[in-house]
């Protein structure tokens, strides 16, 4: 969803985005590229029209990314194409998450920025000019994307973007498939260690299109982890095909012996005895809640790898995970950087905390299904931030919920 805002708003025109998301960080994005110049207008419970003439050169602009990463990284880059000054802000645990990278590079591409020490708020001016540079990509892939987004929106041409230790490679797949759908040009991916833009012919672009933005592998992750646990479910709107990084849970089904089905639009997952499992989920770290809660349930040790992925997240994940999830009666422990899980049939239950990220109160959540007791979480209203109606959807499948606002 945000990657097709942030591509409407440069590719111009008329998009009808089907299916749009309503999750916090999905109207941080629309918020983004309103302020950046795009109209957004609602038709119908499923549809929004962006309208755009390209980003609008010729105002100072604010925009604030409210508790989005993604939002913060993306736009960043894009907004530094304006020659005005921009105040970029945020809110929440998005305050905490270092930006260091925009002063590193940013400069390299005539852009002037300060920060309040490498943290929010920042100011910017541009234009962004397109350069040949070398980055880090082992924090983010998202500063990436934000990188190909602007350098595209700019019409680079014989630059090229080195690239250091990529994570979350199947992110960048995403984002080049995003750009191409909406007609912006794609540089030459060479390994995900060099990224080439070359003059191409003028593309004929729409005067109005229309995009389907794909249902969550990341939410969808936990529904199922649900339905292995406690019951038979299926999941519609989910493309087992996409280039999204999540969408990885179905090669550790097989892993982990969990009965699952997979259509062209949606998966069918019963309930399961789950084996003990290794994964390495350095390139979809978001996958770590979720694979937490299903290997506490399963029949032996599991060990889950890219714990050091997991420290500027909406929490320290990896430290909230062996935190809360002790504290049900689980084993979870680190050890470098691996997550290691001994199993259980049932956890005690008692009182947790969320926080106030949104995957770990999902992935408690869940956890209580199989629990001997309740399992009260604190700030679990957090799951807006991307899965509004996490809990409805819970209740669907017959798990009791309360929602409290104490």
């Amino acid at each position: 969803m945000q990657r097709a805002c942030a591509a409407a708003l440069l590719a111009g025109g008329e998009t009808r985005l089907i299916d749009p998301g309503t999750a916090e960080d999905d109207q941080a994005a629309i918020a983004v590229i309103q302020a950046l110049g795009a109209s957004v207008k609602k038709l119908d419970d499923e549809s929004l029209l962006i309208s755009s003439h390209g980003i609008n050169l010729n105002k100072h602009v604010t925009i604030h990314c409210g508790e989005s990463g993604l939002s913060l990284r993306m736009f960043v880059p894009i907004a530094a194409l304006i020659p005005n000054h921009i105040a970029v802000n945020g809110r929440g645990s998005l305050l905490n998450r270092p930006q260091h990278f925009f002063e590193e590079v940013l400069p390299q591409l005539h852009v002037e920025i300060s920060s309040n020490h490498g943290f929010l708020p920042i100011n910017l001016k541009g234009p962004l000019v397109p350069q040949t540079i070398t980055i880090d990509g082992s924090l983010s892939s998202q500063f990436l994307t934000g990188l190909l987004m602007a350098y595209s929106g700019a019409g680079a041409t014989d630059v090229s973007i080195h690239v250091n230790g990529l994570v979350s490679r199947p992110y960048i797949d995403l984002t080049l498939s995003v750009m191409e759908k909406f007609g912006l040009p794609v540089p030459n991916n060479s390994n995900y260690q060099l990224f080439t833009f070359k003059k191409s012919k003028a593309l004929v672009k729409p005067a109005a299109r229309s995009y389907e933005v794909e249902g969550d592998w990341s939410g969808a992750a936990f529904l199922l982890v649900a339905g292995a646990l406690a019951g038979d479910i299926t999941i519609e709107g989910i493309n087992p095909a996409s280039f999204q990084a999540d969408r990885q849970i179905l090669s550790l089904a097989g892993l982990a012996e969990i009965k699952i089905t997979a259509f062209d639009n949606s998966l069918s997952i019963q309930a399961s005895s789950v084996k003990a499992f290794e994964f390495d989920a350095t390139d979809c770290p978001d996958l770590f809640p979720p694979l937490t809660t299903l290997a506490v349930f399963a029949n032996g040790i599991s060990r889950i790898k890219g714990v050091n992925r997991l420290t500027h997240k909406e929490s320290n994940r990896g430290l909230a995970l062996v935190k809360e999830f002790s504290k049900l009666g689980a084993s979870v422990i680190i050890e470098n950087d691996y997550l290691v899980i001994r199993g259980q049939d049932q956890i005690t239950g008692g009182e947790v905390s969320s926080h106030h990220d949104h995957r770990i109160a999902m992935a408690l959540a869940v956890a209580g299904l199989r629990a001997a007791h309740p399992v009260v979480i604190e700030n679990a209203e957090a799951v807006g931030k991307s899965y509004p109606s996490f809990y409805s959807h819970l209740q669907s499948l017959g798990a009791s919920v309360s929602l409290s606002s104490h």
